[in-house]
């Protein structure tokens, strides 16, 4: 593997662009109509696409992303340094506390929130650190 992208599937693109921007303290590499790309590494890329932009191509073998909102369906797990920081930044950016950060018995201190779609996203940081 050269490169791996993950998509979301968003209601919309330009509050969803400015909340991973907030969140990520950097500026999208890509942001155009139909797609936002963010860089998280010189590998790793998050992609946000408009909900009925890909319906065009899943329906109607599959449903519309649209019925899926707030209803989770994956995570973003997100290994970094001062994980507090980005759990703070991401509540005041939109999203919704589900879990505080907390000491998990798989050895991370992870804290989770969900986006402005309803994605969860866990910042987390290894506790023998």
């Amino acid at each position: 593997m050269k490169e791996v992208e993950f998509i979301l599937y968003v209601a919309n693109q330009k509050n969803s662009a400015y909340f991973y921007e907030q969140l990520f303290g950097i500026e999208p590499c890509l942001n155009v109509p139909g797609m936002t790309e963010f860089q998280l590494t010189d590998f790793v890329k998050l992609g946000l696409m408009p909900e009925n932009g890909i319906a065009g191509i899943l329906s109607p073998r599959l449903p519309h992303p649209n019925k899926a909102s707030g209803i989770p369906r994956c995570e973003l797990y997100f290994k970094v340094e001062n994980p507090e920081k980005f759990f703070e930044r991401g509540i005041q950016s939109g999203g919704k506390m589900i879990s505080d950060m907390a000491d998990r018995d798989w050895g991370d201190k992870v804290g989770y929130i969900s986006d402005l779609d309803g994605h969860v996203i866990a910042f987390a940081e290894e506790m023998n650190k």
